[in-house]
């Protein structure tokens, strides 16, 4: 693999897959940092069995929309502890899906089941427009969110006059308190040549500590120049514009690895 990335620094803030991106770096010549910027816990059992039995209650909901491949999974994992599983795949063969994102969609496809919307780009606003054609008006839709309250697609459902029921399998918590504050020290000293996200909550962690401790701005400077900010995909990026970076790397692929790719190809144009 080509040394793209010889005598960078490289801050990997996204706690999974971490090791995995790390060798990624250091194929490519690069020094990588594992700063995670957000912890992922799974919900109390009891919350998600109570979302999974409402869930299930008849009739059935007409509508069920999933925006991540590892909250579907966690829904299945629990209804097999229930022993509910064939009643979720009976409601669900009898429910229109709508998705957001390649990995829902894999991970329907894997249950048998094909999703009769999806968004067009990976985004909560690809979603929205992909479901405007459909009549929504006093549907029960159930919506499994990702690791975090969705206001903008809760709203946009109720506008239409749906009956929104959220389930959430797991959330996102803010990282260690020294992990993150030694990231923004890094990133600020210009420690890092480039941060790596994979998703919006990270950089909003990273943002309110910054915040909070009187050195956001200092932290938005150095996003202007020298270092460079990447994102997995569409989501994470809106993520990080809507914080104030306008610097910053998305792959087209919107994978860990062409994520990767896309910074080292980065970093040589710089060097040329």
């Amino acid at each position: 693999m080509a040394q793209h990335m010889k005598d960078r620094v490289v801050a990997l803030a996204g706690p999974r897959k971490a090791a995995e991106m790390a060798k990624l770096v250091e194929n490519m010549g690069g020094t990588p940092l594992i700063r995670p910027a957000q912890g992922t816990v799974f919900l109390d059992d009891e919350v998600l069995r109570e979302s999974i039995e409402n869930w299930l209650k008849e009739p059935a909901p007409p509508w069920a929309i999933f925006t991540t491949g590892i909250g579907l999974e966690a829904i299945y994992d629990m209804a097999e502890q229930m022993g509910v599983l064939d009643r979720l795949n009976a409601t669900l063969t009898q429910t229109t899906i709508a998705a957001r994102g390649y990995k829902t969609v894999n991970a329907l496809k894997k249950r048998g089941l094909t999703p009769i919307v999806r968004d067009d780009d990976g985004s909560t606003s690809g979603l929205i427009r992909a479901l405007e054609p459909f009549d929504l008006a006093d549907k029960r839709i159930v919506l499994q969110l990702h690791g975090e309250s969705a206001p903008k697609l809760v709203e946009w459902l109720e506008s239409r006059g749906a009956q929104v029921e959220t389930i959430l399998p797991y959330k996102h918590i803010p990282p260690r308190e020294e992990d993150i504050s030694l990231l923004v020290d890094e990133i600020i000293q210009g420690k890092v040549d480039a941060v790596a996200f994979t998703s919006a909550p990270q950089f909003r962690f990273l943002a309110d500590f910054a915040r909070d401790h009187g050195k956001l701005e200092a932290v938005l400077e150095a996003f202007r120049g020298p270092v460079i900010a990447v994102a997995v995909g569409k989501v994470t990026a809106q993520g990080l514009r809507e914080e104030g970076i306008a610097r910053l790397l998305v792959p087209e692929d919107e994978r860990m690895g062409s994520m990767m790719v896309e910074l080292g190809r980065f970093f040589a144009q710089s060097a040329n």
